[in-house]
């Protein structure tokens, strides 16, 4: 983009410039080298020197085409905003639904669903494991009855709904779309997002029933039946989110991801899908954290590795299949029990660094998640955040505004380069299940988890209000209290619809799963007939378990 004459002028004025300026009657530097949390370093200055060589055309480009680098749309946010999504569920299906209404009207575009973990297990409510656990991390879903509870009054023609679900991914959708048809709303008129991403659960959640294999053949059957028979529901969003919630860095992050979702467009593949067609239907989950340079650049980054990769190793130039459409979350590993209002500002600039990495959707955390779900107030003013960028900011008012910024080009260069560096680790090693089975991806994660708890401990990263600017004696404030009457509300509600239900057709249902499951057929339909059968969350996992088997921690993928 400079010429050489050009270039040599600047590098004789930066020289000259550190001699004379930097190095001389100026204060000592607060430390050498800066470096980003994924430990990248940071130069005093960026200058055209650093982008020598840089192509503008196939670097950046515009918004829209290849490759990618300033957006996926030609009009970003000039056209509309990103869908504000709110993440939200507790207690039982009757008070989530409370809390979604009350978001709704306070101006909020899309659901988030949280799950409580029996559901995210493929428990019922009145499994003995599930004791204790029932409405705490997010809403009880047992049945139908339950999800027709949840989204009550609640038009699921217009409102896009996200679930973060991932081993019984498939039975959650099915409930969904069996509450869409009882409403009269068609398949094609839902829209949404399922997570259905269940790779990353092996190595930083742990939320996994089914082992490696099963779990691909459910993953890709949604996929394949949203191609199908949903296309304004996106079936999957692989996620980054939770590996950098284990510690992960920002190049791992991008890295993993990308090597997740080629693995899930290979097992689709497997399948009998057509590249072509299912994979522009990928959807992509990523963390937004403190570092607001290098989350910029990592959401450039990944937007175009993935880009190239597509067009390198699929051979498509379509931009449907080329775009890296994602939603992202604020941290929540960043969030802080001491001083929790410090809370709001460190959200404020995540979600900013999502905006001005162009995210389609961003979900921002309430102030007090450290302590407990958020209460009305927090997630009221987790949104206010979001209206506020996006009213009052003006970032939203230009295309890519950092794009062009020496040190934003920069560093999306360097996580490109070593994302990509990763990939080729990861495809010498065998793939994805085999660097899982060898324990690196798990390896890499808890190293860098490591380091940055090291560099918390010692003081070297400072995080306001834990080890730099303490107080002592704070008030803890006003937090979300689950009422303890919930569960056993939800368990009766569950085993009077077992009493009540039809037990002969809902054994059908069932025997039909397994017969689906243990053969090629698309498990999808039969699920979904399962359900409307009346058969619970757990019956239906459960005939999954006895097809598929368990995955036990420390198992062989």
């Amino acid at each position: 983009m400079y010429s050489k004459a050009a270039l040599d002028d600047i590098a004789a004025q930066r020289e000259r410039w550190e001699r004379e300026a930097l190095q001389q009657g100026q204060p000592q530097l607060r430390k050498a080298p800066f470096t980003t949390p994924s430990n990248l370093e940071l130069k005093p200055i960026y200058t055209p020197l650093d982008l020598a060589g840089h192509d503008y055309s196939s670097a950046l480009g515009f918004p829209g085409a290849e490759p990618f680098t300033r957006g996926i749309y030609p009009a970003q946010y000039l056209a509309r905003f990103w869908t504000m999504r709110q993440y939200a569920g507790y207690g039982t299906a009757r008070e989530s639904n409370q809390r979604y209404r009350y978001l709704i009207a306070g101006g909020t575009t899309g659901l988030s669903v949280a799950f409580d973990l029996p559901t995210q297990l493929g428990m019922d409510s009145d499994h003995a494991q599930a004791r204790g656990e029932v409405g705490r991390l997010g809403v009880a879903i047992d049945s139908l009855e339950d999800m027709e509870l949840l989204f009550d009054a609640i038009p699921l023609d217009q409102v896009s709904t996200s679930m973060t679900i991932n081993a019984p991914a498939s039975i959650l959708l099915a409930l969904y779309v069996a509450v869409a048809r009882r409403r009269g709303v068609s398949d094609a008129r839902i829209a949404g997002t399922v997570q259905n991403d269940i790779l990353k659960e092996y190595v930083a959640r742990g939320t996994y029933i089914y082992p490696p294999q099963p779990s691909l053949r459910l993953a890709s059957d949604v996929i394949l039946y949203c191609t199908e028979r949903l296309p304004r529901f996106n079936p999957i969003s692989v996620s980054g989110y939770h590996m950098r919630e284990a510690g992960c860095t920002a190049v791992q992050e991008v890295a993993f991801t990308l090597a997740h979702a080629l693995a899930y467009v290979e097992a689709t593949r497997a399948r009998g899908g057509a590249v072509e067609r299912f994979l522009p239907r990928l959807s992509f989950f990523f963390n937004s954290h403190n570092h607001l340079l290098e989350e910029v650049a990592k959401f450039r980054a990944a937007r175009r590795l993935w880009a190239r990769l597509v067009a390198e190793r699929y051979r498509l130039s379509d931009p449907d299949a080329q775009r890296l459409r994602f939603h992202a979350q604020t941290a929540g590993s960043t969030l802080t029990a001491q001083q929790p209002e410090n809370n709001v500002v460190r959200v404020a600039i995540q979600a900013l660094a999502a905006v001005l990495g162009g995210a389609q959707s961003i979900h921002t955390n309430g102030r007090d998640e450290a302590l407990a779900l958020p209460t009305e107030a927090s997630a009221k003013i987790a949104l206010r955040t979001q209206q506020l960028l996006a009213y009052e900011s003006g970032v939203a008012d230009v295309i890519d505004p950092l794009g062009g910024a020496f040190a934003i080009e920069a560093l999306t260069d360097t996580i490109e380069a070593q994302a990509r560096a990763y990939l080729g680790e990861i495809e010498r090693r065998g793939g994805v299940l085999a660097c899982h089975e060898d324990g690196y991806i798990g390896r890499e994660i808890q190293r860098a988890a490591y380091r940055a708890q090291k560099e918390i401990d010692s003081g070297e990263r400072v995080v306001v209000g834990v080890n730099r600017f303490v107080e002592e004696g704070a008030a803890v404030p006003e937090i979300l209290r689950i009422d303890p009457r919930s569960e056993s509300e939800q368990v009766e509600r569950l085993q009077a619809l077992r009493r009540r239900r039809d037990g002969a057709a809902a054994a059908a249902a069932l025997e039909r799963v397994r017969e689906v499951a243990g053969g090629a057929e698309n498990l999808l339909p039969a699920l979904i007939a399962a359900v409307e059968s009346g058969a619970t969350v757990g019956e239906v996992a459960g005939a999954l378990r006895e097809v598929f088997g368990e995955h036990r921690a420390g198992a062989a993928l």
